[in-house]
């Protein structure tokens, strides 16, 4: 007996087989058999940074909760462009899937040319924790209050520099958003990383920093650094004394370093609202809040839409303060 391939019922079956034998196949049937693979978190951030320490505080949970093994991998450089690709041209299968910061929204911004496309080529999945940017000054700097600092910068215009950990980190940021509200000038100095500015903020070379607060909280409580303000419109719960820019008197102040994860665009839904759903059980539970905090950090949790309305606000937000304070990176 001979078939024919003009069957209808053959092509029908042949359809359904193919279907089947799709990569995707498995979110079929509701995305219930996801992820029946190891997942890779990619951080684009060197291993020890803020980014790669947040992504180490849940991944063993992450790996509890979905049953599968979730391998970090870290590919720093460009500014966090370099991970950020790699995920945006990875296969939208939920497979590999970009954990990474709010310099997320801050790079469109500032840089010239990026391979990808921000709000086109990532589907958001949620947040994790954010935390605030700190200013702090060597403990010899004359100036221990915004309003001090203001005067100083005032009265001998681009004779004060700030650190920041690079172009486009929210540090930088926050510090060319002071010179904007308080119409200063002053002298940014990037830096590859907090470990190597805190060193010479502590050392004289620079009197400013803005920086996370894991990266300088143990030497404020030291006394070797000391804190003159936060970024966000809250106080941070690790430094609860230390006042926000609004209260030191900075109108429209607010600079928030978020973590968040992301996933290429059209991976299925499935996919997007398992991760998400496991995002919001690990940063309740206690004792992953309290290794957050213990890093400055809280943890935030969310929908995926939560997650899209931040990034589309700060895509607007961030390329406006670059035009006016005239910042671009080539």
């Amino acid at each position: 007996m001979r078939l024919s391939l003009s069957a209808p019922w053959l092509r029908a079956g042949l359809l359904a087989a193919a279907a089947l034998a799709s990569p995707l196949a498995a979110f079929a049937q509701n995305g219930s058999d996801y992820p029946s693979k190891p997942i890779k978190l990619i951080v684009p951030y060197p291993p020890g940074g803020g980014t790669d320490v947040i992504a180490r505080i849940v991944q063993e949970r992450f790996q509890t909760l979905l049953g599968q093994p979730v391998v970090i991998d870290n590919r720093g450089g460009a500014a966090g462009s370099i991970g950020t690709e790699l995920v945006a041209k990875s296969p939208a299968d939920g497979y590999t899937v970009l954990f990474t910061l709010s310099s997320h929204t801050i790079n469109p911004a500032i840089y010239n040319k990026l391979s990808f496309d921000t709000a086109k080529d990532f589907a958001p999945v949620g947040l994790v924790a954010s935390l605030p940017q700190i200013l702090v000054a060597n403990p010899q700097f004359p100036a221990s209050t915004v309003a001090e600092l203001v005067a100083m910068a005032k009265a001998k215009p681009d004779s004060i520099s700030f650190a920041s950990v690079g172009n486009g980190s929210p540090g930088h940021l926050a510090g060319e958003l002071l010179k904007l509200r308080t119409g200063t000038q002053m002298t940014h100095v990037p830096y590859r990383g907090g470990g190597p500015a805190v060193t010479d903020v502590m050392g004289g070379q620079v009197p400013l920093l803005w920086v996370s607060i894991p990266a300088a909280a143990q030497f404020v409580k030291a006394g070797k650094l000391k804190a003159l303000a936060v970024s966000t419109t809250k106080r941070s719960a690790a430094f609860p004394e230390v006042p926000t820019m609004q209260e030191a008197g900075i109108p429209d102040f607010d600079v928030d370093s978020w973590y968040a994860v992301f996933v290429p665009a059209k991976t299925p839904q499935p996919a997007i609202d398992r991760l998400n759903r496991v995002i919001n059980t690990v940063v309740k539970e206690p004792d992953i809040r309290d290794k957050l905090l213990a890093q400055g950090s809280e943890g935030v949790g969310g929908t995926p839409e939560q997650l899209g309305k931040v990034v589309s606000t700060e895509l607007v937000r961030w390329s406006k303060l670059a035009k006016e304070a005239n910042i671009r990176v080539d």
